[in-house]
């Protein structure tokens, strides 16, 4: 490998963008690469054995285009399969963990809501997390479903979207938690709004500056970060609409992000990059 190789940067759909701003503001020189799985969007309904396919999927197209380093931009990707990810490939493999250790370190009543895909709650990796950060707290999870599907749309804040995350967010306030959790990539695109229902006392927090630093780190220890001065530049494909895509990533990445198509070239393949020769067989 070498520093002018790519990051690869996946999701379920456009909600690993929140990270991917975050690795580019912290690695300005590096060349990124992003798939949004929009077509299986969200994971956090999908089975474990689907979801890991898709993750391997995905991780064999970025490598085949060079990725020096593979981040899983999705908690419930992580959950399931970020273990099968480190174990199959050389490259480091970056992954989320919801932000509830910093949570608790902020927290003054000791409650911490923690919003996230069914899937990501239900996961091993996340009793993980909380039975080794989470003494001497109270930690209520709380699931979500029906928000990726909005921010997917490209409805941030819609009347939908906004009952949604009331019905969410005011339980949790209901039972004392002064500190929110973001445990999916889609949440932080509506992190304003989330904000405006808690109030000000409230703290909201997510991981992708943790999860950039945690790049820059592992990079650093490799000696593949990419040097200064040329700026590093973005490409996005998606297994959804490009068209529909187009817009909504335009918004949520704040400029020109344009994803090119994930196709299928016969009934029994696997996904392809349009315009390439590489194939791959799978789900």
């Amino acid at each position: 490998m070498t520093p002018r190789q790519p990051i690869g940067v996946f999701d379920s759909g456009v909600g690993g963008l929140s990270v991917l701003r975050e690795i580019r503001r912290e690695l300005p020189h590096e060349d990124l690469l992003y798939v949004a799985d929009s077509a299986h969007a969200p994971y956090g309904e999908k089975s474990p054995a689907a979801i890991e396919a898709r993750a391997i999927l995905i991780t064999e197209l970025l490598l085949a285009r060079g990725a020096k380093a593979i981040v899983v931009a999705c908690n419930t990707a992580t959950g399931v399969a970020a273990r099968v990810l480190r174990s199959r490939y050389q490259v480091p493999v970056i992954a989320m963990e919801p932000a509830v250790k910093p949570a608790l370190a902020c927290t003054r009543s000791g409650v911490v809501g923690v919003l996230a895909t069914r899937r990501t709650l239900a996961g091993r990796s996340f009793a993980e997390l909380v039975a080794r950060v989470g003494q001497g707290a109270r930690i209520i999870p709380q699931a979500c479903p029906g928000l990726v599907e909005r921010i997917e749309a490209g409805d941030l804040d819609g009347p939908e979207t906004r009952a949604l995350l009331s019905s969410y967010i005011e339980p949790l306030l209901l039972r004392g938690a002064d500190t929110l959790v973001l445990g999916c990539t889609h949440y932080p695109h509506l992190a304003p709004q989330i904000r405006e229902l808690a109030g000000p006392c409230v703290q909201v927090l997510d991981s992708g500056l943790a999860v950039a630093r945690q790049v820059r780190r592992r990079l650093a220890e490799l000696q593949l970060l990419a040097p200064p001065p040329r700026a590093g530049v973005e490409q996005a494909w998606t297994s959804g609409q490009p068209e529909h895509l187009r817009a909504v990533m335009a918004r949520l990445w704040g400029g020109d992000l344009d994803p090119r198509p994930l196709t299928r070239p016969t009934e029994s393949a696997g996904w392809s990059v349009a315009g390439s020769s590489l194939a791959l067989q799978g789900v």
